[in-house]
């Protein structure tokens, strides 16, 4: 495996044209007549299907990991005294993680994108008025939030009364009511992400029962889908883009249940993450790293990675790490950057939609699909597929 200073890649061999026309400002209705591209890596066949036939296209002895992350309504508008319009973008919970943050009373922060920023004044304490109570919030830096309110409510529960969902930038409308559910998936529930993972707002409770009738079942993991997966890669090389963390969380039983399955499919990319991140949890496990859940950018191409045990014995060692510690439950970070090169460890099936040009999501897909992401995307251009967060689905194979 080389290392990482060896390589270049061009991220403008990961363009393609894109027209506006072409991504899906609504999603379909009802979630599972979206249209599936089935791809398989072995024979590079490829054909079209709907999405509510996902099961027939699978192997039997298949098992789903599906991210159960739910978003919450990351968009505060507020006003200031002069009247300017000012947007707090919630990002990450600044000193606490996201079970506590969710049930904070009273006070919490926040690391912020703050639109209009020019407006506030540092010294400014904006309010909203929510049935005769006030919140209240003061800029502590830049990119900090200070959120204070005097009455007795979680603030996952304040934010459903005073927060908007988060529609991606290329949705070119505000969310509505609708959006509230739609961009939710239908297994949803530990809140957190500001960003849906949006292969699995294909699934319905017929689709998942399927899964679990004709499959191994289906297994639940979280990754809490942050801002940082639409920024663009601004720089030539692909090795000098700074890949954004993402927090993410599995149950040990979960971690047990994956030694035992035999064709891993992760439903979206943020599962990939989670499922590849695993593997370099348990790689630092065995090599005695400090901080051994929270994974670089460059895991698999750092300095001293070579021959490296199969993943089930890695799994192992992990889970008899967990229960020496008395964990119940993993909690990582993760910064994983898959591009072609990388060596898919636990994951072979994946089910994904169509993503931005010159995006870290295409260099994934194009690692799995061993670099014949241009085929595919061809396909689904010319057979009127719907791209992007509410468009169509594909399920790659190997």
């Amino acid at each position: 495996m080389p290392s990482k200073e060896d390589l270049f890649i061009d991220i403008n061999a990961f363009d393609y044209p894109l027209l506006e026309s072409q991504i899906a400002q609504f999603a379909l209705e009802p979630r599972d007549s979206s249209k599936l591209l089935i791809y398989k890596v072995n024979d590079q066949s490829i054909k079209k299907d709907v999405f509510k036939n996902l099961t027939e296209n699978v192997p039997t002895n298949a098992s789903f990991y599906f991210n159960n992350a739910k978003v919450i309504p990351a968009r505060i508008f507020l006003t200031t005294i002069t009247g300017a319009k000012i947007e707090v973008f919630l990002l990450k919970p600044f000193d606490k993680d996201y079970q506590q943050a969710m049930s904070a009373q009273h006070y919490i922060i926040w690391e912020c994108m703050i639109g209009n920023k020019k407006k506030w004044k540092n010294d400014e304490l904006l309010t909203l008025n929510l049935n005769g109570n006030l919140v209240n919030f003061e800029l502590v830096n830049d990119t900090i939030v200070e959120i204070k309110w005097t009455f007795d409510l979680p603030f996952v529960s304040l934010l459903t009364e005073i927060g908007k969902i988060p529609l991606p930038p290329y949705i070119k409308r505000l969310s509505n009511e609708h959006d509230e559910t739609r961009y939710q998936t239908v297994y949803s529930k530990i809140e957190g992400s500001v960003a849906a993972p949006t292969a699995g707002l294909h699934f319905t409770e017929a689709v998942l029962e399927s899964i679990i009738k004709r499959t191994q079942g289906k297994r639940e993991l979280t990754l809490h889908v942050g801002a940082g997966t639409f920024l663009p890669v601004k720089v030539q090389n692909v090795i000098e883009h700074t890949m954004h963390e993402e927090h993410f969380s599995v149950e040990i039983s979960t971690i047990k249940q994956l030694l035992n399955d035999e064709y891993v499919i992760a439903v979206g990319t943020t599962s990939v993450r989670v499922l590849e991140s695993l593997y370099w949890c348990g790689v630092n496990v065995i090599n005695k790293t400090a901080n051994p859940f929270c994974i670089d950018q460059f895991a698999a191409f750092n300095e001293g990675v070579k021959v490296l045990p199969d993943y089930k014995k890695v799994l192992s060692s992990l889970v008899q790490f967990l229960e020496s510690e008395k964990k119940e439950q993993l909690i990582g970070i993760t910064s994983i950057m898959i591009f072609p090169g990388y060596d898919f460890k636990i994951v072979r099936g994946l089910v994904t939609n169509f993503h931005q040009p010159k995006s870290t999501l295409i260099l994934l897909i194009s690692a799995f699909v061993n670099q014949n992401w241009k085929g595919i995307y061809q396909y689904a251009l010319e057979n009127q597929f719907r791209f992007l967060s509410y468009g169509d689905s594909s399920i790659l194979l190997r």
